[in-house]
């Protein structure tokens, strides 16, 4: 069997076992296996194959690891606008009690009001920035 056809079988293997387990690392291991099956099919010695497989899988590895780094976290889904209808809606708080609560009418109901941390309280129009339960947590606009 060609040295390429090893390498394409065992990029297609990565491929299935990531499409089961859903570790992407294991789909950026399957590039380096198809760099060394390209490698396979333009000549290249046995070593070679494997020091291209080792370093564009290696490096495809590193290098999504640093943007998964650099890229921002998910919100949660209590502060996800996307999740929870409620963030990014807003209502007035009348006044604070010393605890740094208070409540609110908000949708027909009474709703518990909780600063973001580090905020001063003070009474206005605030918006929602997240839901923790039945208590909304808010900033002042």
């Amino acid at each position: 069997m060609a040295d390429s056809t090893i390498w394409w079988v065992l990029a297609g293997a990565g491929i299935a076992v990531e499409l089961l387990t859903g570790t992407f690392y294991l789909l950026m291991l399957s590039i380096g296996l198809v760099a060394a099956a390209v490698a396979a099919h333009l000549g290249a010695t046995t070593p070679v194959q494997l020091v291209m497989a080792a370093v564009v899988g290696g490096g495809s590895v590193v290098a999504w690891r640093r943007y998964k780094q650099k890229t921002p976290s998910a919100l949660t889904a209590s502060a996800n606008p996307d999740v929870n209808m409620d963030v990014g809606e807003t209502v007035q708080v009348e006044a604070w009690a010393a605890d740094g609560t208070s409540s609110v009418k908000y949708r027909g109901a009474n709703w518990q009001v909780a600063l973001v941390a580090g905020a001063t309280p003070l009474p206005g129009l605030h918006s929602i920035v997240e839901v923790v339960g039945s208590r909304l947590v808010v900033k002042k606009l």
